[in-house]
Protein backbone atom coordinates (compact mmCIF):
# COMPACT_ATOMS: atom_id res chain seq x y z
CA UNK A 1 0.00 0.00 0.00
CA UNK A 2 1.39 3.40 -0.99
CA UNK A 3 1.48 6.49 1.14
CA UNK A 4 2.12 10.05 0.03
CA UNK A 5 5.20 11.59 1.62
CA UNK A 6 4.81 15.35 1.95
CA UNK A 7 8.48 16.16 2.24
CA UNK A 8 7.92 19.86 1.65
CA UNK A 9 7.02 20.07 5.33
CA UNK A 10 10.69 19.52 6.06
CA UNK A 11 11.61 22.49 3.90
CA UNK A 12 9.36 24.91 5.75
CA UNK A 13 11.29 24.28 8.93
CA UNK A 14 14.55 25.34 7.31
CA UNK A 15 15.83 28.88 7.77
CA UNK A 16 15.13 31.52 5.15
CA UNK A 17 18.54 31.57 3.56
CA UNK A 18 18.51 28.32 1.63
CA UNK A 19 19.60 27.67 -1.93
CA UNK A 20 19.39 25.11 -4.79
CA UNK A 21 22.84 24.17 -7.73
CA UNK A 22 22.19 24.90 -6.76
CA UNK A 23 22.28 27.64 -5.38
CA UNK A 24 15.01 31.32 -3.31
CA UNK A 25 3.65 36.51 1.62
CA UNK A 26 1.95 34.02 -0.65
CA UNK A 27 1.73 30.30 -1.09
CA UNK A 28 2.81 30.48 -4.71
CA UNK A 29 -0.64 30.01 -6.18
CA UNK A 30 -1.47 32.15 -9.17
CA UNK A 31 2.18 32.25 -10.21
CA UNK A 32 3.31 33.97 -7.04
CA UNK A 33 0.65 36.66 -6.76
CA UNK A 34 -0.63 37.03 -3.25
CA UNK A 35 -0.41 38.88 0.00
CA UNK A 36 1.91 37.93 2.84
CA UNK A 37 5.05 39.98 2.36
CA UNK A 38 2.92 42.51 0.54
CA UNK A 39 3.59 44.56 -2.56
CA UNK A 40 6.49 46.17 -0.73
CA UNK A 41 7.81 49.55 -1.74
CA UNK A 42 11.40 50.04 -2.82
CA UNK A 43 13.52 50.18 0.31
CA UNK A 44 16.78 48.59 1.42
CA UNK A 45 16.57 44.79 1.67
CA UNK A 46 12.82 44.78 1.03
CA UNK A 47 13.01 41.96 -1.53
CA UNK A 48 14.86 39.64 0.84
CA UNK A 49 11.65 38.70 2.63
CA UNK A 50 8.84 40.33 0.66
CA UNK A 51 7.73 41.22 -2.86
CA UNK A 52 8.77 44.61 -4.23
CA UNK A 53 6.64 46.36 -6.91
CA UNK A 54 3.97 43.68 -7.12
CA UNK A 55 2.18 43.99 -10.45
CA UNK A 56 0.32 42.01 -13.10
CA UNK A 57 1.17 44.56 -15.80
CA UNK A 58 2.21 42.96 -19.08
CA UNK A 59 4.44 43.91 -21.99
CA UNK A 60 7.99 45.09 -22.47
CA UNK A 61 11.38 43.40 -22.65
CA UNK A 62 13.62 42.16 -19.85
CA UNK A 63 17.37 42.36 -20.47
CA UNK A 64 19.63 39.90 -18.65
CA UNK A 65 23.44 39.96 -18.68
CA UNK A 66 26.03 37.40 -17.54
CA UNK A 67 29.78 37.70 -17.01
CA UNK A 68 30.54 34.53 -18.99
CA UNK A 69 28.59 31.91 -20.91
CA UNK A 70 26.62 29.39 -18.82
CA UNK A 71 27.71 25.78 -18.70
CA UNK A 72 24.68 25.02 -20.91
CA UNK A 73 21.13 26.27 -21.44
CA UNK A 74 20.05 22.62 -21.68
CA UNK A 75 18.03 21.92 -18.48
CA UNK A 76 19.53 18.44 -18.36
CA UNK A 77 23.13 19.62 -18.61
CA UNK A 78 23.49 22.53 -16.20
CA UNK A 79 24.45 22.86 -12.55
CA UNK A 80 24.58 26.59 -11.88
CA UNK A 81 21.96 27.80 -9.41
CA UNK A 82 21.11 30.77 -11.62
CA UNK A 83 20.36 28.40 -14.49
CA UNK A 84 18.17 26.11 -12.40
CA UNK A 85 16.28 29.31 -11.64
CA UNK A 86 16.23 30.68 -15.20
CA UNK A 87 15.49 27.49 -17.18
CA UNK A 88 12.10 27.25 -15.44
CA UNK A 89 10.97 29.93 -17.90
CA UNK A 90 10.98 27.32 -20.67
CA UNK A 91 11.33 23.95 -18.94
CA UNK A 92 8.97 22.42 -16.37
CA UNK A 93 10.22 19.59 -14.10
CA UNK A 94 7.92 17.22 -12.23
CA UNK A 95 8.03 19.39 -9.11
CA UNK A 96 9.49 22.81 -8.39
CA UNK A 97 10.00 25.18 -5.49
CA UNK A 98 7.17 27.60 -4.81
CA UNK A 99 7.69 31.08 -6.27
CA UNK A 100 7.54 32.92 -2.97
CA UNK A 101 9.83 34.81 -0.59
CA UNK A 102 10.62 33.56 2.89
CA UNK A 103 10.05 30.03 4.13
CA UNK A 104 7.27 29.38 1.63
CA UNK A 105 9.92 29.45 -1.13
CA UNK A 106 11.46 26.30 0.36
CA UNK A 107 8.29 24.26 -0.15
CA UNK A 108 7.74 22.01 -3.13
CA UNK A 109 4.92 22.61 -5.57
CA UNK A 110 3.56 20.26 -8.27
CA UNK A 111 4.69 21.34 -11.74
CA UNK A 112 4.38 18.75 -14.52
CA UNK A 113 3.08 16.35 -11.90
CA UNK A 114 -0.38 16.55 -10.32
CA UNK A 115 1.01 16.16 -6.81
CA UNK A 116 4.00 15.16 -4.75
CA UNK A 117 5.15 11.57 -5.21
CA UNK A 118 3.46 8.46 -3.86
CA UNK A 119 6.01 6.16 -2.24
CA UNK A 120 5.62 2.43 -1.68
CA UNK A 121 5.74 0.93 1.81
CA UNK A 122 9.29 -0.37 1.24
CA UNK A 123 10.47 3.03 -0.02
CA UNK A 124 11.73 1.59 -3.33
CA UNK A 125 9.06 2.92 -5.70
CA UNK A 126 7.97 6.51 -6.30
CA UNK A 127 5.05 7.28 -8.62
CA UNK A 128 3.94 10.55 -10.23
CA UNK A 129 0.96 11.38 -12.46
CA UNK A 130 1.34 14.09 -15.11
CA UNK A 131 -1.19 16.90 -15.41
CA UNK A 132 -3.40 16.76 -18.47
CA UNK A 133 -3.17 19.35 -21.23
CA UNK A 134 0.55 20.23 -21.10
CA UNK A 135 2.19 20.51 -24.52
CA UNK A 136 5.45 21.63 -26.06
CA UNK A 137 5.67 24.93 -27.94
CA UNK A 138 4.81 23.11 -31.20
CA UNK A 139 1.56 21.77 -29.69
CA UNK A 140 2.76 18.18 -29.19
CA UNK A 141 1.48 16.66 -25.91
CA UNK A 142 4.00 15.91 -23.18
CA UNK A 143 4.09 12.24 -22.13
CA UNK A 144 5.68 10.27 -19.33
CA UNK A 145 8.09 8.75 -21.86
CA UNK A 146 9.48 12.24 -22.52
CA UNK A 147 10.29 12.62 -18.82
CA UNK A 148 11.87 9.17 -18.80
CA UNK A 149 13.96 10.04 -21.84
CA UNK A 150 15.06 13.36 -20.32
CA UNK A 151 16.43 11.57 -17.25
CA UNK A 152 18.05 8.86 -19.37
CA UNK A 153 19.99 11.38 -21.49
CA UNK A 154 21.07 13.59 -18.58
CA UNK A 155 22.24 10.78 -16.31
CA UNK A 156 23.30 7.88 -18.53
CA UNK A 157 25.38 9.52 -21.24
CA UNK A 158 29.03 10.52 -21.34
CA UNK A 159 28.25 13.60 -23.42
CA UNK A 160 26.19 15.54 -20.84
CA UNK A 161 28.60 16.10 -17.96
CA UNK A 162 27.62 19.36 -16.29
CA UNK A 163 24.63 18.31 -14.21
CA UNK A 164 24.47 15.88 -11.26
CA UNK A 165 24.05 12.13 -11.75
CA UNK A 166 21.71 11.40 -8.85
CA UNK A 167 19.37 9.25 -10.90
CA UNK A 168 22.18 7.10 -12.29
CA UNK A 169 23.46 6.61 -8.75
CA UNK A 170 20.16 5.70 -7.10
CA UNK A 171 17.83 4.19 -9.73
CA UNK A 172 17.78 0.43 -10.15
CA UNK A 173 18.67 0.42 -13.85
CA UNK A 174 21.14 -2.43 -14.07
CA UNK A 175 23.76 -1.94 -16.78
CA UNK A 176 21.73 0.47 -18.87
CA UNK A 177 24.06 2.07 -21.44
CA UNK A 178 22.10 5.27 -22.03
CA UNK A 179 19.93 6.41 -24.95
CA UNK A 180 22.81 7.43 -27.21
CA UNK A 181 24.12 3.85 -27.20
CA UNK A 182 20.83 2.01 -26.69
CA UNK A 183 17.90 3.71 -28.44
CA UNK A 184 15.35 1.26 -27.04
CA UNK A 185 14.02 3.17 -24.03
CA UNK A 186 12.35 0.00 -22.73
CA UNK A 187 15.82 -1.18 -21.70
CA UNK A 188 15.92 1.62 -19.15
CA UNK A 189 14.21 -0.30 -16.35
CA UNK A 190 14.93 2.21 -13.61
CA UNK A 191 11.87 4.17 -14.79
CA UNK A 192 8.62 2.64 -15.97
CA UNK A 193 5.81 4.35 -17.90
CA UNK A 194 2.70 2.13 -17.81
CA UNK A 195 0.74 4.85 -19.65
CA UNK A 196 1.33 8.32 -21.09
CA UNK A 197 0.61 10.10 -17.82
CA UNK A 198 2.25 7.81 -15.24
CA UNK A 199 5.93 7.67 -14.38
CA UNK A 200 7.29 5.15 -11.86
CA UNK A 201 10.81 5.34 -10.40
CA UNK A 202 12.46 2.11 -9.19
CA UNK A 203 15.19 2.62 -6.59
CA UNK A 204 18.07 0.43 -5.42
CA UNK A 205 17.48 1.52 -1.82
CA UNK A 206 15.09 3.87 -0.02
CA UNK A 207 15.71 7.56 -0.71
CA UNK A 208 13.77 9.60 1.82
CA UNK A 209 14.08 12.92 -0.04
CA UNK A 210 13.20 11.77 -3.55
CA UNK A 211 10.59 14.50 -4.10
CA UNK A 212 13.37 17.06 -3.89
CA UNK A 213 15.43 15.14 -6.43
CA UNK A 214 12.72 15.29 -9.12
CA UNK A 215 12.47 19.05 -8.60
CA UNK A 216 15.77 19.50 -10.40
CA UNK A 217 15.49 20.50 -14.09
CA UNK A 218 16.63 17.10 -15.34
CA UNK A 219 13.04 15.88 -14.98
CA UNK A 220 11.84 18.47 -17.52
CA UNK A 221 10.65 16.47 -20.56
CA UNK A 222 12.66 16.08 -23.77
CA UNK A 223 11.17 14.60 -26.97
CA UNK A 224 13.54 11.86 -28.08
CA UNK A 225 13.14 12.81 -31.76
CA UNK A 226 14.35 16.37 -31.08
CA UNK A 227 17.37 15.54 -28.95
CA UNK A 228 20.62 16.58 -30.61
CA UNK A 229 22.97 15.86 -27.74
CA UNK A 230 25.13 18.83 -26.82
CA UNK A 231 23.45 20.85 -29.58
CA UNK A 232 19.99 20.44 -28.02
CA UNK A 233 20.62 23.56 -25.94
CA UNK A 234 20.42 25.65 -29.13
CA UNK A 235 16.68 24.91 -29.50
CA UNK A 236 15.17 23.40 -26.35
CA UNK A 237 11.58 22.17 -26.69
CA UNK A 238 9.65 24.49 -24.39
CA UNK A 239 6.96 23.57 -21.86
CA UNK A 240 7.11 26.88 -19.96
CA UNK A 241 5.66 30.35 -20.61
CA UNK A 242 8.56 31.26 -22.91
CA UNK A 243 10.29 29.59 -25.85
CA UNK A 244 13.56 30.16 -27.64
CA UNK A 245 13.32 32.53 -30.58
CA UNK A 246 17.08 32.48 -31.11
CA UNK A 247 20.10 31.14 -29.30
CA UNK A 248 23.63 31.88 -30.43
CA UNK A 249 25.36 29.54 -28.01
CA UNK A 250 27.84 31.35 -25.80
CA UNK A 251 26.83 34.79 -27.06
CA UNK A 252 23.14 35.56 -26.72
CA UNK A 253 19.68 34.13 -26.14
CA UNK A 254 16.22 35.50 -26.91
CA UNK A 255 13.01 34.13 -25.39
CA UNK A 256 9.51 35.09 -26.54
CA UNK A 257 6.06 34.08 -25.33
CA UNK A 258 5.06 30.46 -25.82
CA UNK A 259 1.46 30.62 -27.07
CA UNK A 260 0.99 26.91 -26.32
CA UNK A 261 1.61 27.41 -22.59
CA UNK A 262 -1.59 27.10 -20.58
CA UNK A 263 -1.56 29.03 -17.28
CA UNK A 264 -4.38 26.78 -16.03
CA UNK A 265 -1.83 23.96 -15.73
CA UNK A 266 0.88 26.12 -14.18
CA UNK A 267 0.49 27.85 -10.82
CA UNK A 268 4.22 28.50 -10.54
CA UNK A 269 5.05 30.99 -13.31
CA UNK A 270 4.08 34.31 -14.84
CA UNK A 271 4.10 35.34 -18.49
CA UNK A 272 4.27 39.10 -18.16
CA UNK A 273 6.93 40.44 -20.52
CA UNK A 274 6.82 39.95 -24.28
CA UNK A 275 10.49 39.25 -24.70
CA UNK A 276 13.56 38.23 -22.68
CA UNK A 277 17.02 39.02 -24.05
CA UNK A 278 20.21 37.57 -22.56
CA UNK A 279 23.72 38.73 -23.41
CA UNK A 280 26.63 36.56 -22.33
CA UNK A 281 30.29 37.42 -21.62
CA UNK A 282 29.83 40.95 -20.32
CA UNK A 283 32.53 42.21 -17.94
CA UNK A 284 31.33 41.99 -14.32
CA UNK A 285 31.96 45.68 -13.56
CA UNK A 286 30.25 46.66 -16.81
CA UNK A 287 27.21 44.63 -15.72
CA UNK A 288 26.94 46.78 -12.59
CA UNK A 289 27.09 49.97 -14.62
CA UNK A 290 24.44 48.73 -17.05
CA UNK A 291 22.11 47.86 -14.18
CA UNK A 292 22.52 51.27 -12.57
CA UNK A 293 22.13 53.29 -15.77
CA UNK A 294 19.12 51.39 -17.09
CA UNK A 295 20.77 49.48 -19.94
CA UNK A 296 20.15 46.11 -18.25
CA UNK A 297 17.55 44.73 -15.84
CA UNK A 298 19.01 41.61 -14.23
CA UNK A 299 22.45 40.14 -13.58
CA UNK A 300 21.68 36.55 -14.51
CA UNK A 301 24.47 35.13 -12.33
CA UNK A 302 22.79 36.45 -9.17
CA UNK A 303 26.08 36.68 -7.26
CA UNK A 304 25.89 40.41 -6.50
CA UNK A 305 27.67 43.57 -7.53
CA UNK A 306 31.42 44.09 -7.46
CA UNK A 307 33.49 46.23 -5.06
CA UNK A 308 33.22 49.55 -6.89
CA UNK A 309 29.46 49.40 -7.33
CA UNK A 310 29.01 48.06 -3.81
CA UNK A 311 30.61 51.17 -2.31
CA UNK A 312 28.55 53.48 -4.54
CA UNK A 313 25.23 51.79 -3.82
CA UNK A 314 25.59 51.52 -0.06
CA UNK A 315 26.71 55.14 0.38
CA UNK A 316 23.98 56.76 -1.72
CA UNK A 317 20.54 56.66 -0.02
CA UNK A 318 18.76 57.09 -3.37
CA UNK A 319 20.51 54.00 -4.70
CA UNK A 320 20.55 51.98 -1.48
CA UNK A 321 16.76 51.71 -1.49
CA UNK A 322 17.12 49.52 -4.60
CA UNK A 323 19.60 47.17 -2.91
CA UNK A 324 19.03 43.82 -1.22
CA UNK A 325 21.54 42.04 1.02
CA UNK A 326 20.14 38.51 1.47
CA UNK A 327 21.82 35.48 2.93
CA UNK A 328 22.06 33.13 -0.02
CA UNK A 329 22.66 29.76 1.61
CA UNK A 330 25.88 29.45 -0.42
CA UNK A 331 29.23 28.50 1.04
CA UNK A 332 32.25 30.11 -0.63
CA UNK A 333 35.36 27.99 -0.25
CA UNK A 334 38.64 26.57 -1.49
CA UNK A 335 39.00 22.85 -2.13
CA UNK A 336 42.37 21.14 -1.85
CA UNK A 337 42.79 18.23 -4.24
CA UNK A 338 43.77 15.11 -2.33
CA UNK A 339 45.24 13.72 -5.58
CA UNK A 340 47.64 16.59 -6.31
CA UNK A 341 50.90 16.43 -4.31
CA UNK A 342 51.65 17.52 -1.67
CA UNK A 343 47.94 17.67 -0.79
CA UNK A 344 47.81 13.89 -0.81
CA UNK A 345 49.19 14.44 2.71
CA UNK A 346 46.56 15.69 5.19
CA UNK A 347 49.07 17.75 7.18
CA UNK A 348 50.06 19.70 4.05
CA UNK A 349 46.38 20.47 3.54
CA UNK A 350 45.97 21.57 7.14
CA UNK A 351 48.95 23.93 6.77
CA UNK A 352 46.86 25.88 4.22
CA UNK A 353 43.86 26.01 6.55
CA UNK A 354 45.93 27.33 9.44
CA UNK A 355 47.82 29.88 7.31
CA UNK A 356 44.76 31.42 5.61
CA UNK A 357 43.89 35.00 6.54
CA UNK A 358 40.12 34.68 6.94
CA UNK A 359 39.51 38.38 7.48
CA UNK A 360 41.32 39.30 4.26
CA UNK A 361 39.39 36.65 2.34
CA UNK A 362 36.12 37.89 3.83
CA UNK A 363 37.05 41.40 2.65
CA UNK A 364 37.40 40.04 -0.90
CA UNK A 365 33.73 39.04 -0.79
CA UNK A 366 32.64 42.42 0.57
CA UNK A 367 33.38 42.22 4.28
CA UNK A 368 30.47 41.61 6.64
CA UNK A 369 28.03 42.55 3.84
CA UNK A 370 29.48 39.67 1.83
CA UNK A 371 29.03 37.07 4.54
CA UNK A 372 30.26 35.75 7.87
CA UNK A 373 33.57 33.92 8.22
CA UNK A 374 32.80 30.23 7.68
CA UNK A 375 34.11 27.42 9.88
CA UNK A 376 32.13 24.36 8.70
CA UNK A 377 31.27 22.52 5.51
CA UNK A 378 27.54 23.08 6.03
CA UNK A 379 26.26 26.67 6.12
CA UNK A 380 23.96 27.60 9.05
CA UNK A 381 20.92 27.70 6.76
CA UNK A 382 21.08 23.96 6.03
CA UNK A 383 19.48 21.32 8.22
CA UNK A 384 22.28 19.37 9.86
CA UNK A 385 24.50 22.38 10.55
CA UNK A 386 26.05 22.43 13.99
CA UNK A 387 28.30 25.26 15.14
CA UNK A 388 31.97 24.22 15.23
CA UNK A 389 35.41 25.75 14.63
CA UNK A 390 37.94 22.93 14.60
CA UNK A 391 40.79 25.06 13.23
CA UNK A 392 40.13 28.23 15.23
CA UNK A 393 39.25 30.40 12.23
CA UNK A 394 37.25 32.84 14.35
CA UNK A 395 39.90 33.08 17.04
CA UNK A 396 42.76 33.45 14.54
CA UNK A 397 41.00 35.56 11.91
CA UNK A 398 44.32 36.52 10.30
CA UNK A 399 45.65 32.97 10.36
CA UNK A 400 47.90 31.05 12.70
CA UNK A 401 51.41 30.89 11.16
CA UNK A 402 52.80 28.86 14.06
CA UNK A 403 50.29 26.03 13.62
CA UNK A 404 50.75 26.22 9.84
CA UNK A 405 54.52 25.72 10.25
CA UNK A 406 53.92 22.82 12.62
CA UNK A 407 51.70 21.20 9.99
CA UNK A 408 54.36 21.78 7.32
CA UNK A 409 56.93 20.09 9.56
CA UNK A 410 54.56 17.16 10.08
CA UNK A 411 54.05 16.68 6.33
CA UNK A 412 57.77 16.79 5.56
CA UNK A 413 57.75 20.25 3.96
CA UNK A 414 59.26 22.49 6.67
CA UNK A 415 60.38 25.06 4.11
CA UNK A 416 57.02 25.15 2.37
CA UNK A 417 56.13 24.10 -1.18
CA UNK A 418 54.64 25.41 -4.43
CA UNK A 419 51.17 24.86 -5.83
CA UNK A 420 48.57 26.48 -8.10
CA UNK A 421 45.24 28.13 -7.29
CA UNK A 422 42.47 27.75 -9.88
CA UNK A 423 39.80 30.46 -9.99
CA UNK A 424 37.02 31.66 -12.31
CA UNK A 425 38.59 34.70 -13.93
CA UNK A 426 35.34 36.43 -14.81
CA UNK A 427 34.40 36.65 -11.11
CA UNK A 428 36.37 39.50 -9.49
CA UNK A 429 35.45 38.51 -5.93
CA UNK A 430 36.90 35.03 -6.40
CA UNK A 431 40.06 36.46 -7.97
CA UNK A 432 40.43 38.82 -5.00
CA UNK A 433 39.94 35.89 -2.61
CA UNK A 434 42.67 33.95 -4.43
CA UNK A 435 45.02 36.92 -4.10
CA UNK A 436 44.27 37.22 -0.37
CA UNK A 437 44.92 33.50 0.12
CA UNK A 438 48.10 33.72 -1.94
CA UNK A 439 49.46 36.49 0.24
CA UNK A 440 48.72 34.72 3.52
CA UNK A 441 50.23 31.41 2.32
CA UNK A 442 53.42 33.14 1.23
CA UNK A 443 54.08 34.08 4.87
CA UNK A 444 54.69 30.42 5.76
CA UNK A 445 56.64 29.49 2.62
CA UNK A 446 53.77 28.18 0.49
CA UNK A 447 54.26 29.71 -2.95
CA UNK A 448 51.28 29.86 -5.28
CA UNK A 449 50.43 30.98 -8.79
CA UNK A 450 46.86 31.90 -9.71
CA UNK A 451 45.37 30.29 -12.82
CA UNK A 452 42.21 31.94 -14.19
CA UNK A 453 39.62 29.98 -16.19
CA UNK A 454 36.17 30.85 -17.65
CA UNK A 455 33.18 29.92 -15.51
CA UNK A 456 31.24 28.45 -18.44
CA UNK A 457 33.77 25.63 -18.90
CA UNK A 458 34.95 25.58 -15.27
CA UNK A 459 33.42 22.21 -14.47
CA UNK A 460 33.55 20.39 -17.79
CA UNK A 461 37.10 21.25 -18.83
CA UNK A 462 39.06 22.81 -15.99
CA UNK A 463 38.67 22.55 -12.19
CA UNK A 464 35.92 19.94 -12.54
CA UNK A 465 38.02 17.73 -14.83
CA UNK A 466 40.37 15.61 -12.66
CA UNK A 467 42.61 14.78 -15.61
CA UNK A 468 43.18 18.49 -16.27
CA UNK A 469 43.61 19.18 -12.54
CA UNK A 470 46.28 16.49 -12.15
CA UNK A 471 48.13 17.36 -15.36
CA UNK A 472 48.30 21.03 -14.42
CA UNK A 473 48.97 20.66 -10.71
CA UNK A 474 45.89 22.61 -9.58
CA UNK A 475 46.20 21.96 -5.87
CA UNK A 476 43.61 24.55 -4.80
CA UNK A 477 40.30 25.40 -6.49
CA UNK A 478 38.16 28.35 -5.38
CA UNK A 479 34.40 28.16 -5.93
CA UNK A 480 31.08 28.09 -4.10
CA UNK A 481 28.10 25.81 -3.51
CA UNK A 482 24.45 25.97 -2.60
CA UNK A 483 22.16 23.07 -1.77
CA UNK A 484 20.37 21.17 -4.52
CA UNK A 485 17.53 20.97 -2.01
CA UNK A 486 17.16 22.08 1.61
CA UNK A 487 18.84 19.32 3.58
CA UNK A 488 22.33 18.25 4.53
CA UNK A 489 22.24 15.58 1.84
CA UNK A 490 21.07 18.08 -0.77
CA UNK A 491 24.07 20.23 0.07
CA UNK A 492 26.81 17.67 0.73
CA UNK A 493 26.30 14.67 -1.54
CA UNK A 494 27.78 15.98 -4.79
CA UNK A 495 30.59 17.77 -2.96
CA UNK A 496 31.90 15.00 -0.72
CA UNK A 497 30.71 11.59 -1.96
CA UNK A 498 33.69 9.79 -3.49
CA UNK A 499 31.37 7.83 -5.77
CA UNK A 500 30.16 11.10 -7.31
CA UNK A 501 33.63 11.94 -8.67
CA UNK A 502 33.48 12.22 -12.45
CA UNK A 503 36.86 11.54 -14.02
CA UNK A 504 36.13 13.16 -17.39
CA UNK A 505 34.58 16.46 -16.32
CA UNK A 506 31.57 17.77 -14.46
CA UNK A 507 33.13 16.87 -11.11
CA UNK A 508 32.11 18.97 -8.10
CA UNK A 509 33.96 16.96 -5.48
CA UNK A 510 37.10 18.82 -6.48
CA UNK A 511 38.79 17.64 -3.29
CA UNK A 512 38.49 14.17 -4.85
CA UNK A 513 37.70 13.07 -1.32
CA UNK A 514 36.77 9.39 -1.27
CA UNK A 515 36.37 8.48 2.38
CA UNK A 516 34.48 5.19 2.89
CA UNK A 517 33.12 6.46 6.21
CA UNK A 518 31.73 9.61 4.58
CA UNK A 519 30.19 7.58 1.75
CA UNK A 520 28.59 5.18 4.22
CA UNK A 521 27.15 8.00 6.32
CA UNK A 522 25.56 9.55 3.23
CA UNK A 523 23.89 6.22 2.42
CA UNK A 524 22.78 5.74 5.99
CA UNK A 525 21.32 9.22 6.24
CA UNK A 526 19.30 9.24 3.02
CA UNK A 527 17.77 5.86 3.89
CA UNK A 528 16.79 6.97 7.39
CA UNK A 529 13.10 7.79 7.84
CA UNK A 530 13.46 9.49 11.21
CA UNK A 531 14.16 13.14 10.48
CA UNK A 532 16.09 13.89 13.68
CA UNK A 533 18.37 10.90 13.21
CA UNK A 534 18.83 11.74 9.53
CA UNK A 535 19.84 15.33 10.26
CA UNK A 536 22.34 14.21 12.91
CA UNK A 537 24.04 12.13 10.22
CA UNK A 538 24.67 15.21 8.09
CA UNK A 539 26.42 16.80 11.07
CA UNK A 540 28.73 13.79 11.28
CA UNK A 541 29.55 14.10 7.58
CA UNK A 542 30.39 17.77 8.06
CA UNK A 543 32.75 16.93 10.92
CA UNK A 544 34.59 14.24 8.94
CA UNK A 545 35.02 16.48 5.90
CA UNK A 546 36.49 19.26 8.03
CA UNK A 547 38.79 16.76 9.79
CA UNK A 548 40.21 15.76 6.38
CA UNK A 549 41.62 19.26 5.86
CA UNK A 550 40.55 19.13 2.22
CA UNK A 551 37.98 21.94 2.49
CA UNK A 552 38.82 25.53 3.45
CA UNK A 553 35.50 27.33 4.01
CA UNK A 554 35.65 31.08 3.33
CA UNK A 555 32.29 32.74 4.04
CA UNK A 556 28.64 31.92 4.60
CA UNK A 557 27.61 34.13 1.73
CA UNK A 558 25.50 37.25 1.63
CA UNK A 559 25.19 39.26 -1.59
CA UNK A 560 24.54 42.83 -2.60
CA UNK A 561 21.86 42.60 -5.30
CA UNK A 562 20.65 45.62 -7.25
CA UNK A 563 17.08 45.82 -8.61
CA UNK A 564 16.36 48.58 -11.13
CA UNK A 565 13.18 50.52 -10.34
CA UNK A 566 11.43 49.27 -13.46
CA UNK A 567 11.44 45.63 -12.25
CA UNK A 568 8.17 44.26 -10.88
CA UNK A 569 7.43 41.27 -8.62
CA UNK A 570 10.96 41.25 -7.25
CA UNK A 571 11.83 38.92 -4.38
CA UNK A 572 14.61 36.58 -3.33
CA UNK A 573 13.56 32.95 -3.60
CA UNK A 574 15.51 31.17 -0.83
CA UNK A 575 15.70 27.96 -2.85
CA UNK A 576 17.96 29.70 -5.37
CA UNK A 577 19.47 32.45 -3.22
CA UNK A 578 18.66 35.17 -5.75
CA UNK A 579 15.71 36.92 -7.38
CA UNK A 580 13.02 34.55 -8.65
CA UNK A 581 13.29 34.85 -12.44
CA UNK A 582 9.95 33.14 -13.10
CA UNK A 583 7.98 36.11 -11.75
CA UNK A 584 9.69 39.25 -13.03
CA UNK A 585 8.02 41.93 -15.13
CA UNK A 586 8.90 45.46 -16.15
CA UNK A 587 7.26 48.88 -16.28
CA UNK A 588 9.32 49.77 -19.38
CA UNK A 589 7.33 49.50 -22.58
Amino acid sequence: MRQRRKLAATATAVALSMVVAACGNDSGSGGGSGSSGGGGSAEYNAASEGIVNKSDATGGTLKYVLSDAPDSMDPGDTYYAFNWNFTRLYARPLLTFKPAPGKAGLELSPDLAESLGEVSADGLTWTYKLKQGITYDDGTPVTSKDVKYAIARSNYTAELVNGPKYFAQYLDAGNYAGPYKDKNLDDFTGIQTPDDSTIVFKLKAPFSEFDFLVANPQSAPVPQAKDKGLQYQAAVASTGPYKMESHEVGKSLVLVKNDKWDPKTDENRKQLVDRIEVQFKVDANDIDQRLMNGQADVDLGGTGVQAQARATLLQDPNQKKNVDNPQTGFLRYAMLSTQVPPFDNADCRKAVLYAADHEAIQAAYGGSAGGDIATTALPPSVVGYEKADEYGFLQDKNGNPDKAKQALQACGKPGGFSTKIAVRGDRPKEVAAAEALQQSLSKVGIKTSIQQYPSGDWSAQFAGNPQFVHANGLGIQIAGWGADWPSGFGFLSQLVDGRAIKANGGNYNQMELNDPEVNALLDKGIQTKDETERNATWTQVDQKVMASGALLPFVYEKTILYRPENLTNVFVNPSYGMYDYSQLGTTKK
